[in-house]
């Protein structure tokens, strides 16, 4: 059996980072002065691209450690849930994405369907869809 594998982000190839990774990158986002924001969802569709938002964004934040502390708040309270961490860089006089990656994964993701429907002049629609959303919102992951 395969295993799904969410690819979304920057580092989405890559092994999950430990906590000491994430430091790291939280680190040098401060160093670039980038504000940090933590979000969460249970459907990780591609398209979803406005996932929870955990507190508000960390502004002109001088401590990875901080960081730290909101994310394992997030765990705490959302253990079946994705989450990421989004670095956010304001010199261009607005807000651009610098440096987003997932920093959990639920232990279990059922991973996606293809819907496949022919329309007229040979037309071929494809939707993809999560199989966790199959279920309730907050019940997407339980195991």
């Amino acid at each position: 059996m395969s295993h799904f594998r969410l690819t979304q982000g920057t580092f989405s190839y890559l092994p999950d980072f430990s906590d000491e990774e994430i430091a790291k990158q939280v680190e040098y986002s401060i160093q670039n002065g980038w504000a940090i924001s933590i979000e969460f969802t249970d459907d990780p569709h591609p398209r979803n691209v406005y996932w929870d938002m955990w507190g508000l964004p960390m502004f002109d934040i001088q401590d990875a450690a901080a960081v730290l502390t909101e994310l394992r708040a997030c765990r705490t309270a959302y253990p079946n849930c994705y989450i990421r961490l989004n670095a956010y860089d304001r010199s261009y006089g607005r807000q651009t994405t610098a440096l987003s990656f997932i920093v959990q994964r639920p232990k279990e993701d059922p991973g996606f369907h293809v819907i496949r429907q022919e329309k007229s002049d040979r037309q071929i629609r494809y939707t993809l869809t999560s199989y966790a959303t199959d279920r309730p919102k907050g019940a997407r992951f339980d195991s």
